[in-house]
């Protein structure tokens, strides 16, 4: 049931070989798996009926493609702002093995050395929710989990580093949008598989 306000689809990009196996995947641009894209094939079913007027995705080939498999690809505009958080030095590594080396660091509050850190994502996801907000009509993304995370968390005016508060799994859909009026942000449905 479509609210009567606007809603902002999100969709995290399908499974690819190092987000199976919990590796940092900013700006390294590799493919979805067979699985990932069978599942971004599957976001078909769950968007059916649904109209927007715009389709953005992360210049990433995992989200387009993510897109294109769902349906969405003769219609989705590429954006850098939606982009994945950059991870520096920390790239293609397991959070095991950063804090090997880093005890104690997390992301959210720590960011990467050369690349980005939550202030810096956080800046992109206030260009994207102003952008959003113009709009004022039904949007699709598909973009990353850790840039969605903060995007959500900036739609709801809350700091970018509370995007460590939101878990999202491959292929997902959420659903940001409003509750009483267009002041009140709301997370309407998270993480849907």
């Amino acid at each position: 049931m479509m609210s009567a306000f606007p809603e902002i689809y999100l969709v995290r990009h399908g499974e690819t070989e190092w987000s199976a196996s919990g590796k940092h995947t900013g700006r390294t641009d590799i493919p979805l798996t067979p699985a990932g894209e069978d599942a971004a094939r599957r976001v078909t079913e769950r968007l059916k009926g649904l109209s927007f007027s715009a389709v953005w995705s992360s210049p990433s080939q995992r989200a387009f493609n993510t897109c294109a498999l769902a349906g969405f690809g003769s219609s989705g505009v590429k954006k850098d702002d939606l982009a994945e958080w950059d991870y520096g030095a920390y790239e293609g590594l397991t959070t095991k093995q950063i804090l090997a080396e880093r005890p104690g660091w997390r992301l959210f509050r720590d960011g990467c050395p050369r690349g980005e850190s939550a202030v810096d994502v956080g800046s992109r996801a206030d260009r994207i929710v102003s952008q959003l907000r113009e709009a004022g009509s039904n949007v699709l993304i598909f973009s990353s989990s850790h840039f969605l995370r903060v995007l959500a968390a900036r739609w709801l005016g809350l700091p970018p580093q509370d995007g460590a508060l939101f878990v999202l799994d491959t292929a997902s859909v959420s659903v940001l949008g409003y509750e009483h009026d267009l002041d009140e942000p709301v997370v309407r449905r998270w993480n849907q598989r």
